[in-house]
């Protein structure tokens, strides 16, 4: 997923579009497997198709504009699947909507990560004020990081979208400063530390390997961001489907994919099962 989407699907607004056109090859097939997203003119997603060909599959691409429309598409069976979203974004799709679109196989995570100018490491960061996302979502995210960097403590544990009301800030080591993520940037240039997102990153050119800390893709915190394929509940179990996680994890889909995030992407493995309740438990939440 290219950095700016991944960061977008987090966004409270999301722009309101509905068009859809079809590419790729396979459009005509009616064996073909309708997959929708958002990302067909990403460069890895050509690589994608050639494997998922050498596979045997077939793929009539049905790209959207926007990142609502993928989701009622696949529930209208417009498409067999989609693939843009991570899972606290289909979770909080099935709380509104009533739908019940399951994960049949993650993809990839991109971390998020704190940024301290001039400083490789969080050492000597106690008491300095640190910048994150004033949006819901983002900085839900970005205050889970500080926790687990032991920067941070809840005063509840655990919360999927802590607010800064949900810190204990006697416990805590740090205090954070709530910004529009496009100033984010501009508070690490100076020198002061800022929980930053790829889309923002990448506009102001910053090194995403100058990270200090990064939240661990394979912790509880970072589970609502994995990103999967997604299809109806009556799809769950097909076998043609199936394939298609295989082949986002073939050794040339995964080259292509690091190479549009500049080496952020990171692939995660997890079985439709535990995706499952993952999902189950972000819908829980959401409808909180």
């Amino acid at each position: 997923m290219n950095l700016r989407r991944t960061a977008a699907l987090g966004l409270a607004t999301i722009l309101a579009a509905t068009s859809l056109t079809a590419c790729g090859r396979g459009a005509s097939d009616t064996d073909a497997i309708k997959l929708g997203t958002t990302e067909a003119d990403m460069g890895y997603w050509s690589v994608f198709i050639d494997e998922a060909d050498k596979a045997g599959l077939k793929i009539e691409t049905k790209q959207f504009a926007d990142y609502n429309t993928p989701n009622r598409a696949l529930a209208e069976g417009e498409i067999d699947a989609n693939l843009f979203q991570h899972l606290k974004f289909l979770s909080e799709h099935n709380a509104a909507s009533g739908d019940n679109l399951l994960p049949i196989g993650s993809t990839q995570i991109v971390p998020l990560a704190l940024y301290w100018k001039g400083h490789n490491s969080i050492d000597g960061i106690e008491g300095q004020d640190v910048a994150v996302p004033n949006d819901p979502s983002n900085q839900g995210r970005a205050i889970n990081v500080l926790v687990q960097a032991g920067l941070i403590t809840l005063k509840t544990p655990g919360l999927v979208t802590p607010t800064p009301a949900d810190i204990d800030e006697a416990a805590s080591k740090v205090k954070i400063v709530a910004v529009d993520s496009a100033q984010t940037p501009a508070v690490y240039n100076e020198g002061k530390p800022a929980v930053i997102n790829n889309t923002f990153l990448e506009r102001a050119s910053i090194d995403p390997g100058l990270a200090v800390f990064k939240d661990d893709p394979n912790s509880t915190e970072a589970e609502p961001y994995i990103n999967a394929i997604v299809v109806r509940e009556d799809k769950v179990n097909d076998e043609k489907l199936a394939k298609l996680v295989d082949v986002y994890h073939t050794e040339a889909v995964q080259k292509a994919l690091a190479e549009d995030s500049k080496g952020t992407s990171v692939e995660v493995k997890r079985d439709k099962e535990d995706l499952k309740k993952i999902v189950e438990r972000l819908e829980a939440d959401a409808k909180k």
